[in-house]
């Protein structure tokens, strides 16, 4: 018998348990719950319901220390701080793309990068160009955002029809635009610094690194520091997302116990439970404890803590923050505001062109090429599909723009994601469909 064949006993609750721990680690299945969150709050804020839930988002919570207080709306705590655990998974996603990933290596990663920095700097360009000197022409950063939960989804629905080495290019391609997005946050929407404040966060980061280096592994330790670092972030100035993300790129890549030691502790504890030298060795719990703590540093910190937090951030933080951001009632004046036009138009349109152009120049440059099974019409397909803003468009609009024009850019990336959905699925399926183009 392989040791594959050998399971751990099964209990009744399992039977419950399994299948919901099955759906938890389908990745679309978080694009069906985000999608479900955005129709309740839409229903919500369009119906009797909207007042009641509208408030509720503004209840003020706080706490204090002395003459030390946070104080803000459940909104804001949901955009801050339920966020951060977001953008820690990023970070945790493009430090493993850096390391193990497609981004790992230029070449490998020429054609994702230039389809993200089109992806980014056309969408950035139309909106600017249609809003002049418009007051939300500040919000330039929203259109520049890909939500890959939702083109995840529409992936799965899609199949076979869609090649798979498109999924490939649009998670590396989405990667690459979330650390666009990281800077566009850290850099174009940070106004007034705490310089105390921003030196206490980097303080506490300068401890991380530290303690990494003395091979502290307490998990807790981390959790404790972390959401110092957190609270100092929030208070500097710098949005506190941020925090998370640089915690996300220091969590170490590589696991404390390789494979060869793993096999030898292995080999070792099968000899001992056999009867080989049990006298000398101790104890059976010391043993297995010894197995067990190997086994978990088998795994390096950064796999454990994604694989961990993964369902956690699909399931409840993303669905959470679009059950508070999402919830806008729909005017016909606010889908013709300039705002929500800049926000389609970047978005539908932005997207696919600067994602093809800026692939097609690498390419023709020599810099990248296709990948196999991937033509331009996948490409263009799965530059539609990039337009699906949402999660991130949403989080950079709150940051952005003051109340007078939220609304309507809120309008514009609902609209914009429900067409690039729409149009980026029929492309590939009529238009894709076993693509074979070459590089």
């Amino acid at each position: 018998m392989s040791a594959s064949d050998v399971e751990l006993p099964r209990e009744p609750v399992q039977r419950l348990v399994a299948p919901i721990q099955r759906f938890l680690h389908v990745e679309a299945m978080g694009g069906v719950v985000l999608l479900a969150a955005a129709v309740i709050a839409l229903i919500a804020a369009n119906t009797g319901l909207a007042d009641a839930f509208l408030g509720f988002w503004k209840v003020q919570l706080g706490f204090g220390v002395g003459d030390f207080r946070v104080d803000h709306t459940l909104k804001h705590w949901v955009s801050d701080g339920l966020m951060a655990l977001f953008f820690f998974v990023v970070g945790l996603e493009v430090k493993r793309e850096l390391v193990a990933g497609e981004l790992q290596s230029l070449r490998g990663a020429a054609l994702p990068l230039a389809g993200a920095l089109g992806g980014m700097v056309v969408p950035a360009a139309i909106y600017l160009a249609m809003l002049g000197d418009h007051p939300a022409s500040r919000g330039w950063g929203i259109p520049m955002a890909t939500d890959i939960a939702f083109v995840v989804g529409c992936m799965a629905l899609l199949g076979k029809r869609a090649p798979a080495r498109l999924r490939v290019f649009l998670l590396s391609l989405a990667i690459a635009d979330d650390i666009g997005a990281i800077l566009v946050i850290a850099i174009g929407y940070t106004d007034q610094l705490n310089l105390a404040a921003l030196a206490l966060g980097g303080a506490g980061l300068g401890v991380v690194v530290g303690l990494r280096r003395l091979g502290v592994r307490v998990l807790g330790v981390y959790v404790v520091i972390g959401v110092g670092i957190w609270l100092a972030f929030h208070e500097s100035g710098v949005h506190a997302t941020i925090a998370g993300v640089i915690l996300g790129l220091l969590t170490p890549a590589q696991s404390w116990v390789s494979d060869s030691r793993m096999s030898q502790i292995i080999a070792s504890a099968r000899d001992v439970w056999r009867g080989d030298g049990w006298e000398g060795f101790g104890s059976r719990r010391g043993l297995l404890q010894r197995v067990s703590a190997a086994a978990r540093e088998a795994l390096s910190p950064l796999e454990r803590l994604e694989n961990a937090l993964h369902p956690w951030s699909a399931f409840l933080v993303m669905p959470v923050f679009a059950l508070a951001n999402a919830g806008v009632a729909f005017e016909a004046s606010l889908v013709r505001d300039p705002v929500a036009l800049a926000v389609m138009a970047g978005l539908v349109v932005g997207k696919p062109l600067g994602i093809v152009g800026f692939c097609a120049v690498a390419v023709r440059l020599g810099f990248a090429r296709l990948p196999d099974g991937v033509g331009w019409a996948a490409i263009a397909g799965g530059g539609c599909l990039a337009g699906i803003g949402f999660t991130m468009s949403l989080f950079i609009a709150g940051l952005a723009l003051d109340e007078s024009v939220l609304d309507a850019a809120k309008v514009g990336v609902l609209c914009a994601s429900l067409v690039s959905g729409a149009l980026g699925m029929f492309v590939l399926a009529k238009l894709a469909p076993g693509d074979s183009e070459g590089a």
